[in-house]
C-alpha cells in the first residue's frame, strides 16, 4: 500500500530530533522525495528506504531549508553508480535556480553522470503533475515569499486523498487543494509573511472539510510545539496530530 513518510518536520531551524521539513511518497514502483535537505541518502536509509529506488524528486520552492540537499543527492547518487534517470519536478523558477546552483559545481563534466530530467510544473491550480498506477499528484501555487507549490495526492486503490500546504500564508488555493481530503498536512510556522499559525491551519482544514489535520514545519529547538495542537483545535473540530520525523501514513 502507498505511504507518506515524514522525513523531517521542523521549520527552517532544525534540532537533533527534527530535521527540516521534507517527505517521501512511496508506492510499489515509485519513490518520490518531496524536497531535499541535509544528507538525503542517510535520511532515506534511516526511513528504511534506498536511494537507488528514488524515481522522482519534487521541489516545492527554492529556499535552503527545502533544497539544500540537492547537490549532495545528485553527487552521491553518481558516486554510488546510479545509471537510471532521475526526474526532478518543480516550478520553472525553482528548476532554473537548481541548474544554476549545480553549474557552480561543474556537474556537466562529471564523467559518466546519469541523466537528470527536469519537468517544469504548470503555474495553475490543481494541475496534474504525475499519473502513476497507485496515485495521481496535483499541484497548486500557494502564497509564500517566493514561487511555491502545494500538493494534492489522490490514491487510486483506497480512494483516499492527502494534501500538503507546503510553506504558505493562509489562502483559498490551499482550501481548494485540500477539499474533502482525508489528511491535510499543513505548515504551522506561525503567523507572518508567507506563513501560517496553527489556528489558521485549523481554519483552513475546517473550510476544506479535511478529515484530519497534521501540523508540520513548526518551530523546534527550545520551543515546545505541543500547545500548537490545542491552538489548532480552537478552529478545527477534527483530529489534530503534530507530525514527527519518520512518522508514516498508509493509504
Amino acid at each position: 500500500m502507498p505511504k507518506l513518510i515524514f522525513l523531517g518536520t521542523s521549520n527552517a531551524i532544525p534540532d537533533l530530533q527534527h530535521e527540516n521539513t521534507h517527505l517521501a511518497l512511496v508506492s510499489e514502483k515509485q519513490l518520490l522525495m518531496i524536497d531535499c535537505v541535509s544528507n538525503p541518502i542517510v535520511r532515506l536509509s534511516q526511513a528504511g528506504l534506498n536511494v537507488h529506488d528514488l524515481t522522482d524528486l519534487l521541489l516545492t520552492h527554492f529556499h535552503p531549508d527545502h533544497v539544500s540537499g540537492v547537490p549532495s543527492l545528485l553527487m552521491n547518487s553518481w558516486l554510488l553508480g546510479r545509471q537510471r534517470p532521475l526526474h526532478i519536478h518543480g516550478l520553472a523558477y525553482t528548476l532554473e535556480r537548481i541548474e544554476k546552483l549545480m553549474d557552480f559545481y561543474e556537474w556537466s563534466i562529471w564523467p559518466g553522470f546519469y541523466p537528470v530530467e527536469f519537468h517544469p510544473v504548470a503555474e495553475q491550480e490543481l494541475s496534474l503533475l504525475l499519473d502513476y498506477p497507485e496515485f495521481r499528484l496535483y499541484t497548486s501555487p500557494v502564497c509564500h515569499m517566493v514561487p511555491c507549490i502545494g500538493l494534492r495526492i489522490e490514491f487510486t486503490g483506497s480512494g483516499q486523498v492527502a494534501a500538503y500546504s507546503c510553506d504558505t500564508a493562509p489562502c483559498p488555493q490551499v482550501v481548494r487543494l485540500a477539499a474533502g481530503a482525508d489528511v491535510l498536512v499543513h505548515e504551522a510556522t506561525g503567523a507572518g509573511v508567507g506563513h501560517t499559525s496553527a489556528a489558521q491551519a485549523g481554519e483552513i482544514a475546517e473550510k476544506a472539510g479535511s478529515k484530519t489535520l497534521y501540523l508540520i514545519h513548526y518551530p523546534t529547538g527550545d520551543f515546545d510545539p505541543r500547545p500548537l495542537m490545542a491552538e489548532a483545535k480552537l478552529t478545527y473540530p477534527g483530529p489534530v496530530t503534530l507530525a514527527q520525523d519518520f512518522m508514516e501514513l498508509t493509504f
